[in-house]
């Protein structure tokens, strides 16, 4: 959103896309965001990709032949683009397409850093990231010249949950189990959940950071079925890696965030063999 409204203020013709229709609703409050498109123009000559750790993420196949950018901080990121501006050491994005901004002299408006800010905030959990670093709050630092407000942009993104997330929570921390002496924790989540709770899989992403919270836990996996797909949430601390995990099971993402997904629409299926797998690691 930030180079999007970079672009509009430029009179640059683009489109925002992402494949689902389902976009957070705490983030409504940044400049254009509602045009946000889940439907591909019909011509473009060019791909920017944001926060793509492969080709796969964005979750369509693009022609090849298309100019592609792309813009990342994941550790999996293969430079699949003709362009690569990645960043492992970045704990955001954000921050990645910010030095991009300077580096170009690309005129940052109130409204673009309010998205910068955004941005950088909620990739790096809060600032609470292993990668947050001075250079982090630097960026902010200069973000606040622009005369953004950080108490409204909390107020926006943080303070607005819905009824629906405080009756599917419970839910999901009543699937939790702990193995391995405690160090790992499972939590699923059941569509019908979803349906009866009237709450959406967004809803449902502080329950990793809670269980993440439990003293003894330094690994979190999160399992849901939708739609008959298995998909899967992996959090850590305490310097354990779940990259390596993702990867194993066809995915990535970052050293203590990353995703994955599994052909089992089993829960305990999947947590088996996500567990024999950890316990392989020699460092857990």
């Amino acid at each position: 959103m930030a180079l999007s409204n970079y672009l509009i203020e430029n009179k640059k013709k683009h489109k925002v896309f992402n494949k689902s229709k389902d976009l957070p609703s705490n983030l409504d409050f940044l400049a254009n965001y509602s045009k946000v498109t889940h439907v591909l123009p019909k011509f473009f000559d060019l791909i920017i990709y944001m926060d793509c750790g492969d080709i796969k993420r964005p979750g369509l196949e693009m022609d090849k032949d298309i100019t592609s950018l792309s813009f990342d901080h994941h550790q999996s990121n293969n430079n699949f683009a003709n362009y690569n501006f990645v960043d492992v050491n970045k704990a955001s994005t954000a921050e990645v397409l910010f030095e991009f901004f300077e580096t170009n002299k690309m005129k940052i408006s109130k409204n673009t850093a309010e998205c910068f800010y955004t941005g950088i905030y909620d990739d790096s959990i809060s600032f609470s990231t292993p990668r947050v670093n001075k250079a982090t709050f630097d960026k902010i630092s200069t973000l606040l010249e622009s005369d953004i407000d950080p108490n409204y942009i909390a107020e926006k993104l943080i303070r607005r949950d819905s009824l629906a997330k405080y009756r599917i929570i419970p839910r999901v921390l009543d699937s939790l189990e702990l193995h391995l002496e405690g160090k790992v924790a499972t939590i699923y989540l059941k569509e019908e959940w979803l349906k009866e709770s009237g709450a959406t899989i967004t809803d449902c992403d502080d329950a990793l950071n809670m269980v993440l919270n439990i003293k003894i836990v330094d690994i979190v996996i999160f399992v849901r079925v939708i739609n008959h797909k298995t998909r899967i949430s992996l959090r850590s601390k305490n310097n354990q890696r779940v990259d390596d995990i993702a990867q194993a099971f066809n995915g990535g993402g970052h050293v203590m965030a990353a995703g994955c997904s599994h052909n089992s629409t089993d829960f305990y299926e999947v947590f088996k063999d996500l567990l024999t797998f950890i316990k392989g690691k020699t460092n857990v």
